[in-house]
């Protein structure tokens, strides 16, 4: 559920909120409110402003998932795909982007400004299986480098998954996560 929720968002909402209260209180002579104002909420608005600052948002869905791909993945998902997918639509904080590591770990981001960037993601059915279709706008890492890496992607991300790894326009590869489990 928090995952869902900004936490920096949240912070500096409360926090403002609180410290505002805290002014008020202040102004008018409420000693007990200036206290609890300020004391909650100068440290609430700084933690959220501290939060906000290294936030990652949510990588969104390029198309809706529709209840027969809710039910094909509730019967074949690996549990890799599904924390895939649970990690990359949350908020997440103190990283520079989604998968960076795991990314790094491939050999598919060799430096910061030439890591591929988690732009969308959907879910689909290919052939009866599962799939979960990772977008990345890649425009330093060739399609030619992503290919080479295909065989390591598969067992990095396996067991039970097939990669495919496509290219629809420049600077766009798709990678498709194929589940081969649970069938």
């Amino acid at each position: 559920m928090f995952g869902k929720i900004s936490l920096g968002s949240l912070g500096l909402v409360v926090g403002g909120v609180l410290t505002i209260i805290g002014f008020i209180a202040y102004a008018t002579g409420n000693a007990t409110l200036n206290l609890a104002g300020l004391f909650y909420g100068v440290p609430l608005l700084l933690g959220g402003l501290a939060l906000k600052a290294s936030e990652l948002k949510p990588v969104p869905y390029s198309q809706p998932t529709s209840l027969e791909i809710i039910k094909l993945r509730d019967e074949q998902a690996t549990p890799t795909q599904l924390q895939i997918r649970k990690d990359v639509t949350r908020y997440r904080y103190g990283q520079e982007a989604h998968l960076d590591e795991s990314l790094q770990r491939l050999g598919l981001s060799p430096t910061d400004p030439e890591r591929p960037i988690l732009v969308g993601l959907k879910e689909i059915e290919i052939d009866g299986r599962y799939t979960l279709v990772l977008e990345f706008d890649s425009s330093m890492i060739t399609l030619d480098t992503w290919k080479e890496k295909q065989d390591k992607i598969e067992s990095f991300f396996g067991p039970k998954i097939k990669a495919q790894i496509s290219q629809p326009e420049e600077d766009y590869i798709k990678l498709d996560l194929i589940s081969l489990g649970r069938l």
